[in-house]
């Protein structure tokens, strides 16, 4: 959705690496209007096309799709939907009625527009993910969906463009997140398999931030079914307020 972090540039670096030198490597910029639920962030969140243009040169984008207006993508009798079932019914998905089925509907969308070989998404979003992998698996789309790893800054927060929201003392509560999550993994790797335990540690080193938690899950990795012991391979995911930020991150258990 744009203003471009260096998340989104070692996505577009890894298609560069992966196209070779004869190959292509596109982009796509869009603020989807229709993964936003009433009240949510649509028409604060941060735009800079300019410079996303100049950071997708500077990572060896050929071609940048960037529709002006929404009509472009959704015309006023826009009828047709992609929804999702299954891997869509907690989470986010439960916080946030709707999001996924703007997102799986826009992302077959342009999909469809720039007929890739392979797409390449961010495992920050590890629910998104998933939902795309089941839709082009389900709806036989003839495209490679590869994840790349979640780009932290040095002190572990997850990059995301909704962290220029936060003020100064915001971002240092917002760490609380990804130290939950390390510390988990640290913990799983110890030998704590109890996924309840797990899962109450880290919601109180969260709020006692404080930030506001939505979810702390321990879930099957690509079913996204809540697990009673944490296997390796689990994920850890959790949402909360910092603020009135909404921030996500996730981590695999070892």
């Amino acid at each position: 959705m744009g203003y471009l972090h260096d998340g989104h540039l070692a996505l577009m670096r890894a298609a560069r690496e992966r196209v070779g030198a004869g190959g292509l490597s596109l982009a796509t910029i869009f603020v989807n209007p229709t993964q936003f639920g009433p009240g949510e962030d649509l028409a604060r969140y941060p735009r800079d096309l300019a410079g996303d243009l100049a950071k997708c040169a500077g990572a060896g984008v050929d071609w940048v799709l960037a529709p002006e207006r929404a009509e472009q993508v959704f015309p006023a009798r826009h009828e047709t939907w992609v929804t999702v079932e299954g891997v869509t019914a907690g989470l986010c998905g439960a916080s946030r009625p709707g999001h996924f089925r703007g997102v799986a509907t826009v992302v077959a969308k342009l999909l469809n527009l720039t007929r890739p070989s392979a797409a390449l998404f961010g495992e920050k979003d590890w629910q998104q993910l998933q939902v795309i992998r089941t839709m082009v698996r389900d709806l036989a789309f003839d495209v490679e969906v590869i994840a790349v790893p979640i780009v932290r800054e040095r002190d572990g927060l997850a990059l995301s463009s909704r962290n220029a929201y936060l003020s100064v003392e915001e971002r240092g509560r917002a760490l609380a997140l990804s130290r939950a999550l390390f510390e988990a993994q640290e913990a799983a790797a110890r030998g704590e398999r109890d996924a309840a335990a797990l899962r109450l540690r880290a919601r109180r080193r969260v709020e006692a931030a404080p930030a506001r938690v939505d979810y702390v899950e321990i879930v099957h990795p690509e079913t996204l079914a809540p697990v009673g012991r944490a296997e390796p391979g689990s994920r850890m995911l959790v949402a909360a307020f910092v603020g009135a930020t909404r921030l996500i991150d996730n981590v695999g258990l070892p």
